[in-house]
């Protein structure tokens, strides 16, 4: 793709809004005119909007169409040329940061194309105060994805349901496909006053959906008989998550450090910041070689004093302790990118998988939608033993089996 050509993002919602749909007022900013520091064009939207405080800025880069939804980000920023040019940054950071194994992942398993991130657009809306809603059909069926709710004070989790909350939705989705002329999920923004605002499409014809494809192949009789059920069941391979034998294992590290024994065959601060980088570089390696995977948290996130200890046990020596704190600081990070990318997730139930719109209902999860089977808090230390008794390691391959309770069972294959 050319890159002077316009982003699939910016060309959908102006054949939509030139199509008298409910597009909120949009200027395309391309990547010339940070380029060329050209904000002519811009500088008049804004003012036509002086009202707003603030917009909200979208990504929109020429090769974003073959990523998966929210790969890139969305920036609400000030009403400004500079708040545009600070989104339009700290896009491309987040690509380079935090959206960098993402975007790994998908050119090695959906051969997802190189980026020039110097290519990054910028899509510039008013900010719409209100709900995120996204439609596709399914099925043959419109389903509509809620998240996002800013207007209520009582959030709730992100659901789907076939009977939105305005009927309106349905005939204006059916509308907006058929005038599109191509099966499309679209997302809405639903602002206070009931307002429905389409801020974008995408196409999706080119997506395998596996209900659709089985339609297809199957035909559907009249009964069975058989012994063993199961209602939902999926395999991953396994990457086992102790964070508390890590923090051990740095703070013995430290300990032989500061240790007064002159026998001992001490560490530097190198080789401990070299474990640190190690355990980064094994997750790095564990998500590019499974393109979908389970992680099983023994402890994640919950051996807060043991991180605290870590962190600080060089104290005494300054220049050391800042090295370390920045290296388990920046480890920290890495841990949430790699389980960002997990689709299952096992472990108690203080944890869950954050579902942004996308991730909760986008057609990238039709097929494979995110898990988190949990045990209760009470029984952690016994189910952790069990699991260590079973021997679960990284690299082994789990079957997870809901039964018809909706317990989960997991397998070691």
């Amino acid at each position: 793709m050319a890159a002077h050509s316009i982003p699939e993002k910016a060309e959908l919602l102006e054949k939509l809004r030139q199509g008298d749909f409910a597009v909120p007022d949009f200027i395309y900013v391309p990547p010339l005119s940070f380029q060329e520091e050209d904000f002519d064009a811009l500088a008049t939207f804004l003012e036509k909007h002086r009202q707003s405080f603030k917009v909200i800025a979208r990504s929109a880069h020429p090769e974003e169409r073959w990523f998966k939804g929210g790969t890139f980000d969305s920036l609400e920023t000030y009403a400004d040329a500079g708040g545009i040019r600070y989104a339009r940054s700290k896009m491309i950071k987040l690509a380079q940061t935090s959206r960098r194994l993402t975007i790994a992942r998908q050119q090695r398993f959906n051969h997802a194309p190189e980026l020039d991130l110097d290519q990054m657009g910028v899509i510039v809306m008013p900010f719409i105060d209100g709900s995120s809603v996204m439609a596709k059909m399914i099925g043959g069926h419109w389903e509509f994805g809620y998240c996002r709710d800013r207007i209520h004070k009582l959030q709730s989790e992100p659901y789907i349901t076939r009977t939105p909350h305005d009927r309106r939705l349905v005939q204006l989705s059916k509308d907006i496909q058929k005038y599109l002329g191509f099966p499309c999920e679209i997302e809405y923004i639903i602002s206070s006053d009931g307002g429905i605002h389409v801020v974008q499409a995408k196409d999706i014809s080119d997506i395998d959906i596996l209900e659709e494809k089985e339609s297809r192949r199957s035909i559907i009789l009249d009964g069975i008989r058989r012994i063993r059920k199961r209602r939902n069941y999926r395999e991953r391979p396994l990457y086992v998550m102790d964070n508390k034998a890590f923090y051990i294992g740095i703070i013995s590290q430290c300990e032989e450090l500061v240790s007064e024994c002159a026998t001992m065959r001490k560490p530097d601060i190198a080789q401990i910041i070299a474990s640190i980088h190690a355990y980064e570089v094994h997750l790095e390696d564990f998500a590019l070689r499974h393109q979908r995977y389970a992680v099983l948290g023994l402890a994640i996130q919950d051996t807060v004093d043991l991180y605290q200890i870590a962190n600080h046990y060089l104290d005494e020596t300054p220049e050391l302790q800042a090295k370390l704190s920045k290296a388990l600081h920046h480890n920290l990070y890495q841990i949430d990118i790699f389980l960002s990318e997990a689709d299952t997730l096992i472990a108690k139930n203080k944890f869950r998988i954050n579902l942004c719109s996308h991730d909760a209902y986008g057609i990238d999860t039709v097929r494979n939608p995110l898990w988190t089977v949990f045990w209760n808090a009470d029984r952690h230390d016994e189910v952790v033993g069990d699991f260590k008794r079973v021997g679960f390691k990284t690299g082994d391959t789990v079957g997870i089996d809901i039964g018809v309770d909706d317990k989960p069972t997991v397998y070691r294959l």
